[in-house]
């Protein structure tokens, strides 16, 4: 009786040792701005997925029947143990690296400062947690709280540049027409525009442009001012020179005929 139980509890722990774990894989759709987490437990609907790297097209038809005629794009994910997949290194399995200010995966804590990290290789494998995927095409068929729905931007851009490019603006155009405004309370609430180039601003650089070229031709005067008055101080000491040569020449003259 006790090797019966010990056996069939050897039997179920074997059992959920070796249990596929579902592996969740998040969608994001920009056009939307809503994304959305499913469960996938089989495997073989993830086979497409696998061994393709990070920023690879992947069609979505072996995920169901409601994701015919979408293609996704592999925008990263993590492993089981919480280790995110980084763009470069192509391996399916983790590695250390030593990072540095400006590389993803890491954030600088103290200037100048490195440090060796774990991450994993931009290949999909079946041992992720979490897939991260990006909608490119949509299908058919709507995807519940994915495709169906609008959730709006809470703030817009700030940059003039990046407001034209979302209104397709001509340069010509206001751009403080077009910024995206936010309710706050009773009034509603503007960003300030980042490298707006206004009337005041271009008088501003005009001015300082002048004041800069007045130092320099102020400069300029002066530097010749000054080589004149060079030249007239060394024209003074030459005289005094001369003047005292020509004395003692007359005294030591005086001298010898005495």
């Amino acid at each position: 009786i006790l090797a019966q139980a010990i056996g069939s509890r050897l039997v179920i722990a074997c059992s959920q040792t070796h249990a596929p774990a579902a592996m969740k894989i998040n969608i994001a759709n920009p056009t939307t701005g809503m994304q959305k987490v499913f469960e996938i437990d089989d495997d073989k609907k993830l086979l497409p997925f696998f061994d393709k790297r990070m920023a690879t097209e992947v069609s979505g038809d072996s995920l169901g029947d409601e994701f015919k005629g979408y293609v996704f794009r592999i925008a990263g994910g993590n492993d089981k143990q919480g280790f995110p997949m980084k763009q470069g290194i192509l391996c399916n399995h983790r590695v250390r690296l030593l990072f540095k200010k400006g590389m993803s995966c890491y954030r600088e804590r103290r200037k100048g400062c490195r440090k060796r990290k774990s991450v994993r290789g931009c290949v999909v494998g079946p041992d992720l947690a979490t897939l991260s995927l990006v909608l490119v095409r949509k299908g058919a068929e709507e995807l519940p709280g994915l495709t169906d729905d609008q959730r709006p931007r809470r703030l817009g851009p700030k940059r003039a540049n990046n407001i034209r490019k979302l209104f397709s603006l001509d340069k010509k155009d206001d751009v403080r027409r077009f910024v995206v405004r936010r309710d706050a309370g009773k009034k509603k609430k503007a960003p300030k525009i980042q490298r707006l180039v206004t009337p005041a601003m271009l008088q501003r650089k005009r001015f300082f442009r002048s004041q800069t070229r007045k130092k320099m031709v102020a400069g300029k005067e002066m530097k010749e001012q000054y080589h004149k008055r060079l030249v007239e101080y060394r024209q003074e000491q030459k005289e005094l020179r001369a003047a005292e040569v020509a004395k003692k020449k007359k005294e030591k003259k005086k001298a010898a005929e005495q």
